[in-house]
């Protein structure tokens, strides 16, 4: 008998606008009149959550259906939804607050301007026991798996290499743009290191609340930080290809899955060279090189602290994986991921396109139709079979 999946959700935030990827902010009347959509505190952004559920065709349905909906909403107002991670045809100079009224949105213009104004997806997975291990216990070796691992799925997401109309530097200039609150965080040794210095972080004023803790990956839960049941990764761009989003949260399960049959092989803390000060240090240098150069980075595998380039770390951990993907009956659902090292992310196929001479505007016109596409394929094929292809 396998293990049975975790349950998983997601928290997806996308921008609104016009066709050529100019974007216009609408969110405060588009949860007013959708079900399910929250505002961010900058207009132009909005977000939705999918309730938590292990199977992958269901959440695949999850990812599917709001965005329908407010596809439709926006038709009628000559708009769509667009790709992308940043303000990739800006303007980065002006903050839209979606809730005027509001003071922590208030405090957020204030305090970090459109550093914040960003797209992303959230993965959550549920993680509470395994194999003999006591929750908690689960739970942090799986943070500090995921967070040492990071920038893998930052590599494979970055979606963020425009700002403002022109080329930026980085693959992910969401990353490198975001502020990442507190600024250092610690590779948490487990529930009561974590309790301690979450209160420490709020009696100092660095964390406005249990919430403002932006990291590459933390802990959530009803009542943080004592009740928790999840592990959120926070550090993937939009993705805007559910198929690859759903790969991407397969090889994070995975990963759990084989932390928490042997914890002695996969988590950081014990199976690493290096001490927990020096993992947090390398977890963060990798996120900013994985920012910067995605699948081409050279990272610091957290074993030894020797170097290797994350599209290589990549296929040896997916080489890994085969065995444990096949008797999950996730092989499938993996199966994205090798066109994502043979092909390359969005980030990497935009700068290739722009490249060869297309505008920003041409590049986020296609992969808006290229998304309407792909979304009415797969409503198709649900409509048609009752689970998608891919995923069946």
């Amino acid at each position: 008998m396998s293990a049975p999946l975790l349950l998983k959700g997601f928290e997806v935030e996308l921008y609104t606008g016009r066709a050529d990827g100019t974007v216009v902010g609408c969110s405060a009347e588009a949860a007013a009149a959708l079900e399910g959509f929250v505002t961010e505190p900058d207009c132009r952004n909005l977000e939705y959550i999918t309730p938590p559920d292990a199977d992958y065709a269901r959440q695949l349905q999850l990812l599917l259906e709001p965005r329908q909906r407010l596809r439709r909403w926006l038709a009628s107002r000559q708009l769509t939804l667009l790709p992308g991670s940043t303000l990739s045809l800006g303007d980065s100079q002006r903050f839209e607050r979606s809730d005027p009224a509001n003071p922590y949105h208030g405090y957020i213009e204030a305090t970090y301007g459109t550093k914040v104004v960003t797209a992303s997806v959230h993965i959550n997975l549920g993680l509470t026991a395994g194999h003999g291990l006591e929750p908690m216990t689960s739970l942090f070796a799986g943070l500090r798996l995921m967070r040492c691992e990071a920038s893998l799925l930052l590599a494979l997401s970055a979606s963020s290499p425009f700002l403002d109309g022109v080329v930026t530097a980085a693959h992910s200039q969401r990353w490198l743009q975001f502020p990442l609150t507190p600024a250092e965080v610690p590779l948490f040794l487990d529930h009561q290191h974590y309790i301690s210095w979450m209160g420490e972080q709020l009696a100092l004023g660095t964390m406005q609340n249990v919430r403002h803790l932006w990291t590459s990956v933390r802990p959530n839960g009803d009542n943080r930080p004592h009740d928790l049941n999840r592990l959120e990764i926070r550090i993937c761009d939009l993705v805007t290809d559910p198929l690859v989003l759903l790969a991407i949260t397969a090889f994070a399960e995975l990963r759990l899955q084989q932390l928490m049959r042997e914890p002695e092989r996969y988590d950081p803390l014990q199976a690493s060279s290096l001490d927990p000060s020096q993992l947090a240090a390398l977890a963060d240098a990798n996120d900013r090189a994985a920012a910067r150069s995605s699948l081409d980075a050279t990272v610091m595998h957290w074993r030894n602290g020797a170097p290797i380039q994350a599209r290589d770390w990549l296929a040896q951990e997916l080489a890994d994986l085969a065995p444990l993907a096949e008797e999950l009956g996730l092989t499938r659902v993996l199966a994205p991921l090798q066109g994502v090292l043979n092909q390359g992310n969005q980030a990497m196929s935009w700068l290739a396109g722009h490249q060869a001479g297309l505008s920003i505007p041409t590049l986020l016109n296609q992969t808006v139709e290229a998304m309407a596409s792909q979304e009415a394929e797969l409503l198709e094929a649900i409509a048609t079979d009752g689970v998608p292809g891919p995923l069946g």
